[in-house]
């Protein structure tokens, strides 16, 4: 199972999540989701996979996500617009991300990562 890690170093959430990688010792690809945010299209992937909510893809808690208002536009833009507000900023999107292809999780929760990537 090969795993990619998408996350922001400066991120408390993300630092606890890759510790806990660590810990498990699963190994993993890290991808710096402000230099290297995924494209609309690893986007549309990743969301499908998941099974959640698109407005679970965004980081409310984040400067920008405040900046842009996203919070009222969550309630009447389509879809597309909303993967397209995702894909033109690393730093709206929720982290960390974690994928091995064919399941994602966004954010970490600690029972969450248990239940998904450490089997």
């Amino acid at each position: 199972m090969s795993l990619t890690f998408y996350w922001y170093p400066k991120c408390g959430t993300c630092r606890k999540a890759k510790k806990w990688l660590d810990e498990h010792n699963l190994a993993y690809e890290t991808v710096h989701i402000v230099e290297n945010p995924p494209s609309r299209e690893e986007l549309v992937d990743l969301y499908h996979k998941s099974g959640l909510e698109l407005k679970k893809f965004f980081n409310t808690s984040g400067q920008k996500y405040r900046e842009l208002g996203v919070k009222d536009r969550l309630k009447t833009a389509t879809e597309d617009e909303l993967l397209d507000l995702l894909a033109s900023d690393g730093m709206l999107i929720k982290r960390p991300l974690l994928t091995d292809g064919e399941h994602v999780t966004v954010g970490f929760k600690e029972e969450e990562y248990e239940k998904m990537w450490f089997k």
